[in-house]
């Protein structure tokens, strides 16, 4: 082919000339550049590749609420309640969605977003993550501490939803049946209830920001995350099918509860002083004890489902390190097996553990930082030495924990 023919070779789609682009590919009648092909798979990847409504039933596991919970307890231990209240909301959810459309019936059943209050460490995020896994639907977490009002520094309400999005691999018709869990959400309670010169533009004003997205609406997202622009090119989703599952620790409501209950206990119905300890006091939590922490009534009300989560106690802690399938004892024993070392922790070493947790506040995850204080020395050595057999008591473990920064944590 000559020199003059080759340069008149133009991209069928773009119309450019071979020497203006890098890469030009023939075809059988036709050629395409590398910058058409850029585009071509960017259209794929937000519009395409699209699963058909009927392949996206097909891949959701509907589990009966018993059955959710049977698998949940493999996976968490304790935390019946909030088990039994989130598996009937995401089964009555998912049923809802997989609905045949009765031309003789105009009920319509609307979603039931859900709120769980429960202290740091107990539980929220693994129970979430879990039945997302369970009935494998796309599922992504969002932390509310970062999110403001349209126009302030922060990231906007929106983002949340491009992470959905992500997580369903930009399948729209997926990730608009996902699952979405927002943490922290008592992080955006409102400041005061005396009117303020300054708006609170990370407290109450996302509150509002967040009411149209729990309720369904068509939501304009940027599908790579950050602030909206009006040149940039945005993707809609209808949230109205999406699962909205908040958690916080709601640090301080339990003496919101305790002078609710105190006040409304006089006389025959009075509470025993058993009821009054922190264990049982945050299962009187209800949606007035949420408003007065400072979340605003609309968005208390798309959120019609709420359930808690214990403190863990000492008994429950020593489960969650040896019972569950992915328990985190079991986790270090496979770590030194990889080395061909066998890993023994005597069981006064787990009370130890558990201890120094409760005594932190640290919850469930301070458990796998305290181990890792005790462990870490073992784990550097045990490569290089030649050693068959690790034994783990009580006085190596408190040795390497007090040479630990976590130690030297004080507790407010």
């Amino acid at each position: 082919m000559s020199k003059a023919s080759e340069e008149s070779i133009r991209c069928s789609f773009c119309g450019r000339e071979k020497k203006e682009v890098n890469v030009l590919i023939a075809g059988i009648t036709g050629h395409i550049c590398d910058s058409c092909i850029s585009q071509a798979h960017l259209i794929v990847k937000e519009e395409g590749g699209l699963k058909s409504k009927k392949e996206i039933e097909e891949t959701l596991k509907l589990l009966t609420p018993k059955e959710i919970v049977d698998k949940l307890n493999k996976h968490v231990i304790g935390q019946d309640e909030a088990k039994k209240v989130l598996s009937v909301a995401v089964y009555n959810h998912y049923k809802r969605l997989l609905q045949k459309n009765n031309l003789d019936d105009n009920i319509e059943i609307e979603k039931s977003n859900v709120i769980m209050v429960g202290e740091t460490g107990t539980g929220k995020t693994l129970l979430a993550r879990t039945i997302a896994n369970l009935l494998n639907v796309p599922f992504c977490i969002a932390d509310a501490t970062v999110l403001t009002e349209a126009g302030y520094v922060g990231e906007d309400v929106e983002s949340i939803l491009s992470r959905l999005l992500q997580a369903a691999d930009y399948n729209v018709q997926s990730a608009e049946r996902g699952i979405v869990f927002i943490d922290e959400i008592d992080k955006v309670a409102r400041k005061s209830d005396n009117p303020s010169i300054t708006r609170d533009v990370s407290g109450e004003g996302v509150q509002q920001a967040m009411l149209k997205l729990l309720e369904g609406a068509q939501v304009s997202v940027p599908p790579q995350g950050g602030r909206k622009h009006p040149e940039q090119k945005m993707i809609q989703i209808d949230t109205k099918n999406i699962l909205f599952i908040c958690g916080g620790a709601f640090d301080g409501i339990l003496k919101i509860i305790e002078r609710r209950v105190k006040s409304q206990s006089i006389g025959f119905n009075s509470l025993s002083g058993e009821e009054f300890n922190d264990e049982k006091m945050l299962s009187h939590v209800n949606q007035l004890d949420i408003k007065k922490y400072g979340i605003i009534p609309e968005l208390i009300g798309r959120f019609p489902v709420l359930t808690y989560l214990h403190p863990l106690t000492k008994e429950t802690l020593i489960s969650i390190l040896i019972d569950p399938q992915n328990a985190l004892i079991k986790q270090y024993v496979k770590l030194f097996e990889m080395d061909d070392v066998k890993l023994i922790i005597k069981d006064e070493v787990l009370n130890y553990i558990v201890e120094k947790a409760i005594l932190l506040k640290l919850g469930a995850r301070g458990l796998r930082s305290i181990c890792e204080a005790i462990l870490t020395e073992s784990m550097f050595n045990a490569p290089e030495k030649d050693i068959k057999e690790l034994i783990i008591d009580v006085s190596y473990a408190e040795k390497q924990f007090l040479k630990s920064k976590i130690s030297k944590l004080k507790v407010a």
